[in-house]
């Protein structure tokens, strides 16, 4: 059976340096009718283990550390038994979130993560956040980007922790030399494709 994406939103709030907003978060569950990873753990665990609809997770994978993308990660852990991977640059930025639970494992730029019959391909890509990591699911022609890639261009900097010229750099060098018809699932609001992002950028 071939593997295929699920997605469901979640709302509530990002906090940072002090500021908070309301925000609306993309969650993907990638994978067949037995099991599944779930990208990023916002706002709602329930919601998302609606999503899951009763399969094994085989893991949460996290996109970056800011908090509204891994608040209930920790009871999303817990109700599926699934690990919380998230690349260690970003522990800092997570400990502002979960200071007494580490994740249960690291995410490496090059690691593959096989479910439902498809790969994922972790691309580390800092600038977002210094732990910042996309997947790509080559099989689908899927990049699933976080906060690193939007619809209209880079994810914000000139916050603690991000770096402008490092998420350009990320961007160009591992996201725009995939093949232009590649989908970019992102973190937040609309779907787009390589091509797109690459004219509008470049």
């Amino acid at each position: 059976m071939s593997a295929r994406i699920d997605h469901t939103t979640t709302s509530g709030t990002f906090s940072l340096d002090g500021e908070t907003f309301q925000v609306d978060n993309n969650v993907w569950v990638i994978g067949d009718d037995h099991e599944c990873v779930v990208i990023d753990a916002p706002h709602n665990a329930s919601t998302i283990i609606d999503t899951v609809a009763g399969r094994r997770v085989v893991a949460v994978l996290a996109t970056h550390a800011h908090d509204d993308h891994v608040r209930v990660a920790p009871q999303l852990a817990v109700a599926t038994g699934a690990p919380v991977l998230l690349h260690p640059a970003d522990l800092p930025v997570w400990q502002l979130t979960h200071p007494d639970r580490p994740p249960e494992g690291e995410l490496a730029d090059g690691q593959v993560i096989e479910v439902g019959g498809t790969r994922l391909t972790v691309l580390h890509t800092p600038g977002h956040s210094p732990g910042s990591c996309c997947f790509h699911a080559d099989g689908l022609g899927v990049v699933f980007t976080g906060d690193t890639l939007f619809q209209g261009g880079p994810g914000a900097t000139g916050r603690s922790f991000s770096d402008s010229g490092l998420i350009l750099r990320s961007i160009r060098e591992r996201l725009f030399v995939l093949p232009a018809e590649t989908v970019v699932h992102t973190g937040h609001g609309d779907s787009t494709t390589i091509a797109a992002e690459r004219a509008a950028l470049d």
